[in-house]
């Protein structure tokens, strides 16, 4: 039998979530729907390359939640490597492509990579724990002995500003127990810092808990570190503005928010500004949405000076990945363009994709590698047979060389 930890367990019912939250609120949008008319041509066609580095027959055998972080902390910087981030995360033995009974998940893992290559003999995937008792890499160090919350990873960087210390956003998730249909609930939004220099496991690390949500019922709760987007000059930015840009999801609503601060001051919540109507303020209240129907992961990257790419999918689960390009990292946003459908992967009307971004880390010049994952709202019973779905696919989108520079 499988272990159906709180990993499995809370998988499978956040895909209950994530349709009572995104269904139906996409299609009145497709009124914004059209073709920026500065972006003059692209092509967008699968990466198998990189697919396949994800497909595996022993030990990690699929995640999502993927973000990926140059160590440099510049995402143009051609000789690197990149550690990848993973949310909750399936561990098995796959024979005759079959998953062998006995399989688990935990709540969290990570790769990294040596290069930029999709080289299956460059990366190694780290889970951390021994033998049966394998453990999330990252959990709430408040809770160490509380089965009941853990963490679900975000977007981090290397803060180049700041003797190249590791940051990752994380939402903290607790059980409730409540007997509702949706047993658990975010209880905190968390930054985790690993200093310069740390090996895996990250023991060397501290958390810092965001003060920018109540959670008190019934009101709006931000999700921050769903994207973030680092403007600094050490950073490598070709039009640097000396911000870090830490892009947040309105939950329920799906709608866009963005906060900046300098880079050395990222711990400093005071020194935060919100986007809102009247631009940068210091006040949380009054933020106001960059965008709409957006994903919980996301990405904002620079195509070239004064023209940034906002990267989602359609409310998280339509197969619609989509792009809107601003002027700067905040916007205004244009008009919603759909760079790729991800039908080909969900002719089973069980499975849905999500969470779709790019990743500047790994994207040759002119182009942006983007990846998106795939599920079933029958988990367990299509995992046996189908034993490498829950694992990220990509498709690279190349620009025309008009595109990226009018």
């Amino acid at each position: 039998m499988s272990k159906l930890n709180n990993a499995m367990k809370n998988t499978i019912l956040m895909l209950g979530v994530v349709a009572f939250f995104c269904t139906g609120r996409a299609f009145g949008q497709k009124k914004m729907a059209g073709r920026d008319p500065e972006i003059n041509g692209f092509t967008a066609t699968p990466a198998p390359e990189w697919s396949n580095l994800f497909l595996r027959k022993s030990g990690w055998l699929g995640g999502d939640g993927i973000f990926a972080i140059p160590f440099s902390g510049r995402d143009a910087q051609k000789e690197d490597s990149v550690l990848i981030l993973f949310s909750d995360t399936i561990l098995g033995e796959i024979e005759e492509g079959k998953l062998n009974p006995g399989f688990s998940m935990v709540n969290n893992s990570v790769a990294l990579l040596k290069g930029k290559a999709p080289d299956p003999a460059s990366i190694t995937f780290r889970i951390a724990g021994t033998g049966e008792e394998r453990q999330a890499v990252f959990s709430p160090k408040a809770d160490t002995s509380d089965k009941d919350t853990y963490f679900w990873l975000g977007d981090g960087f290397v803060n180049t500003d700041v003797g190249k210390d590791l940051f990752i956003f994380a939402y903290k998730i607790t059980n409730t127990h409540d007997g509702s249909p949706f047993p658990f609930k975010e209880t905190g939004n968390s930054l985790v810092k690993i200093l310069a220099g740390s090996q895996f496991p990250y023991t060397a690390q501290q958390q810092f808990e965001l003060p920018f949500n109540t959670y008190k019922p019934g009101e709006e709760t931000i999700s921050f570190g769903a994207g973030v987007y680092n403007s600094s000059k050490a950073a490598g930015e070709l039009s640097p503005d000396g911000f870090v840009y830490i892009y947040g999801v309105k939950r329920p609503s799906k709608k866009l928010v963005a906060a900046r601060v300098k880079p050395s001051q990222l711990t400093s919540f005071k020194q935060w500004e919100f986007w809102g109507s009247e631009g940068w303020s210091g006040n949380r209240q009054a933020i106001a949405a960059l965008a709409d129907s957006v994903s919980n992961e996301l990405s904002v990257s620079m195509l070239a000076p004064g023209k940034y790419a906002l990267v989602y999918q359609l409310s998280s689960i339509f197969p619609e990945i989509c792009m809107q390009v601003g002027p700067t990292p905040y916007g205004p946003f244009g008009p919603r363009i759909v760079l790729y459908k991800t039908s080909s992967d969900i002719q089973d009307p069980e499975l849905f994709t999500y969470n779709a971004k790019a990743h500047p880390a790994l994207s040759a010049p002119g182009e942006l590698l983007i990846s998106y994952n795939v599920n079933s709202f029958k988990f367990l019973e299509v995992l046996p047979k189908q034993p490498n779905l829950y694992r990220p696919r990509f498709v690279r989108v190349k620009f025309s060389q008009s595109s990226k520079s009018k």
